[in-house]
């Protein structure tokens, strides 16, 4: 007998099996013989069910996640003398790690040889790939030590329960009994950041102020909203006897394109969120590209595929956003009346929303002498096609453009909100897809 990749002996029961225990379970499993000396001579255990104990409470106690349905602790006889014989197999949660150190290569051990040696960053990284699947939410947290003051103040407020098992079930924690990486974004200790920077007139030349924020997610989204709400100035106009108050930016606008920077980014890269202010206009940009599968014009047509979709979850839950796909038409929508129209530029590996300043120079329109007058009031557009489908028993998407003078996307946002409100049923789809009163 001698030790090898997945051999280890020991003269007696220490506490530093762990160690191997962990780069077994981390490796290709292997067996630990106490009571066998290190060149392979059998020296006999006196207390096999003591040392038997002391073994499972160890593990239990010591080892993240758990370890012990992968291991098997039996006592053999080998040249006449008890040997207690742990049996690790390669664990399906990698990577195990020691609980007193967190997942880093302190607390991380793989096999080499005969030795139990700290993995490298790069090896946990690419552990945690393996056994969570592609998806970034859904991987293990490397740090385990989360604290959540800002998600537990926000499910307060909305009167949700937020303990352990809301937590299982919002795929905070995962099946392992570990944070997952939605856990940590929701952290206090959210490693990921918003960048916000205002520049003088419309090109990157002179900064004015710049800002990074941190902590949770949650945190991250009211400050960045709080900072951008200081440059959206109100300005007065008249018309006739009458002042009407206008800000730069509509606030459902600024509001929809800063939910969509923060749900939909790829967290799965390092850098930051990047948001820049200009005079005559505010520039989202998001990491990542369109989830596969997708392409532009679909999501301009409220087509949704969420990459983070235990977050938008947990957002929806918050009541932040109201339903998946519908941030990019309520951005158009909010500038129907205005010359200038929001602009999205996706690449390979970045999604840009620009929103352009209506109060800026020649951004505002006449919308009497250049189109027949809307229907502004949500009500009375309800009404109307309420009134159009009894007439003809249903209506289609180009009734609603036709009738309340709007665009395409905007009349498949007016659809979809009366079929959640209950007033009308989808029927069909594609160019078959009509909608009825509902009874």
């Amino acid at each position: 007998m001698i030790e090898n990749k997945t051999t280890e002996f020991k003269r007696e029961y220490v506490d530093d099996i762990k160690y191997a225990i962990v780069a077994f379970a981390n490796t290709d499993g292997g067996k630990i013989y106490i009571g066998v000396n290190d060149d392979g001579s059998v020296r006999g255990i006196e207390n096999t069910d003591a040392v038997m104990l002391r073994i499972t409470n160890m593990i239990r106690d010591s080892i993240r996640p758990d370890v012990t349905m992968f291991t098997e602790c039996a006592i053999e006889t080998i040249e006449e003398k008890p040997v207690v014989v742990l049996t690790v197999q390669r664990g399906t949660a990698r990577p195990y790690y020691l609980a007193g150190k967190g997942i880093r290569p302190e607390g991380v051990y793989v096999r080499q040889s005969a030795s139990s040696v700290p993995a490298s960053e790069t090896a946990i990284l690419n552990m945690i790939k393996e056994t969570s699947g592609d998806r970034y939410e859904d991987a293990r947290s490397i740090n385990q030590q989360l604290t959540f003051e800002k998600t537990e103040s926000y499910f307060a407020k909305r009167s949700l329960p937020f303990g352990d098992q809301q937590k299982r079930t919002l795929n905070i924690i995962g099946s392992d009994g570990t944070y997952t990486n939605l856990g940590m974004l929701l952290s206090d200790q959210c490693v990921h950041t918003i960048k916000l920077a205002v520049f003088d007139g419309s090109k990157k030349s002179v900064f004015r102020d710049r800002k990074e924020l941190s902590g949770s997610l949650l945190t991250q989204l009211e400050d960045a909203y709080s900072y951008i709400d200081q440059f959206n100035h109100t300005r007065a106009e008249f018309e006739g006897l009458e002042r009407i108050d206008r800000r730069d930016y509509p606030s459902e606008a600024l509001r929809e394109a800063l939910l969509n920077a923060i749900t939909h980014r790829d967290y799965s890269f390092s850098g930051s969120t990047l948001i820049s202010i200009f005079d005559d206009r505010i520039e989202f940009v998001t990491i990542g590209g369109l989830v596969r599968g997708l392409t532009f014009d679909d999501i301009m047509l409220g087509v949704s595929a969420l990459r983070n979709p235990n977050l938008a979850n947990v957002f929806y839950r918050l009541k932040l956003i109201e339903a998946y796909g519908t941030g990019i038409l309520k951005i158009n929508e909010s500038y129907a009346d205005f010359a200038v129209k929001p602009q999205f530029k996706v690449t390979d590996n970045a999604f840009k929303i620009t929103l352009p300043n209506i109060n800026y120079a020649g951004a505002r329109k006449d919308v009497t002498a250049t189109a027949p007058l809307k229907v502004a009031d949500k009500a009375e557009r309800r009404e109307i096609l309420l009134r159009l489908a009894g007439k003809q028993g249903y209506i289609i998407r180009k009734d609603v453009e036709a009738e309340l003078k709007v665009s395409q996307a905007t009349a498949i946002l007016i659809l979809r909100d009366m079929v959640e409100k209950g007033l009308l049923i989808k029927e069909g789809s594609g160019k078959q897809q009509k909608y009825r009163i509902a009874e």
